[in-house]
């Protein structure tokens, strides 16, 4: 497959992940692309696709995608893009993205490992935002609502053009280090994240917890190693501090002195 002369949705994410030479040796023609014809987790996602759309307006009332597979070519800020939108609903205020993924990742996961991806569909859509349908293995299915970030995409646009430079003046990217574009404003479900580092009392009511998480668990190591160190045939043992006593059932019982 040729992946000279654009840029997609699957190479913004390498491009925010960091993974500029490898990207770069494909759109230079220095190296041919990933052969995905014997790819498994490819081939599986795109056989349950179908599946996976009808399956989504299953669980949407009244829900009845439209415009399957449409392709778009735009420039998009001096960089040539396309990109293919799976499904319409709504009358194309939303985009339909679905994807299949293995058992052990979460919903989060997946929309933050594709957001890039997420919101450049989302601006050649026109679209207010893009639903994850994602199936699970063979086990799960989820879905959320990404809401398109018109900041989120003109931050990550500007690494995106920066790589297209080097594409252009077939200038080799050695040492860059990629700029890590925040998702926290992005609203995924309507909700947003919030980075609390700086609120004084949030991180005093995080300290407490962790240290009386850690306190806990050494207590509950504690209690189980004095008991394991009561012999079968003792009764009691004892020191200047507690006391470990056995009950009529066989049970121990620690006392403090």
């Amino acid at each position: 497959m040729n992946r000279k002369g654009f840029i997609g949705g699957s190479d913004c994410v390498k491009i925010m992940q960091g993974k500029w030479l490898e990207l770069w040796q494909v759109k230079t023609g220095r190296e041919q692309p990933e052969d995905l014809t014997h790819n498994l987790a490819v081939q599986l996602g795109t056989i349950t696709e179908d599946f996976n759309l009808s399956w989504f307006e299953k669980e949407h009332k009244g829900c009845i995608l439209s415009d399957h597979q449409r392709e778009y070519e735009k420039d998009v800020g001096g960089v040539p893009v396309r990109g293919t939108i799976d499904a319409f609903w709504n009358s194309k205020s939303s985009v339909i993205e679905a994807k299949h993924t293995n058992t052990f990742w979460k919903m989060d996961d997946v929309a933050e490992y594709y957001m890039p991806q997420i919101q450049l569909y989302a601006a050649l859509a026109q679209a207010k935002g893009i639903y994850l349908s994602v199936i699970f293995g063979n086990s799960g299915w989820s879905t959320r609502h990404v809401a398109f970030d018109h900041d989120y995409l003109n931050s990550m646009w500007a690494v995106v053009q920066d790589f297209w430079g080097y594409v252009q003046r077939d200038e080799e990217p050695i040492g860059i280090d990629t700029p890590d574009v925040s998702t926290d404003s992005i609203k995924i479900d309507e909700m947003v994240k919030r980075d609390a580092t700086s609120d004084n009392m949030f991180v005093d009511a995080a300290v407490t917890y962790i240290n009386g998480l850690e306190t806990s668990k050494t207590f509950e190591r504690a209690k189980k190693d004095l008991k394991d160190m009561v012999g079968s045939d003792e009764r009691e043992v004892y020191c200047d501090y507690l006391t470990v006593k056995r009950d009529k059932r066989g049970g121990l019982r620690i006392t403090k002195r």
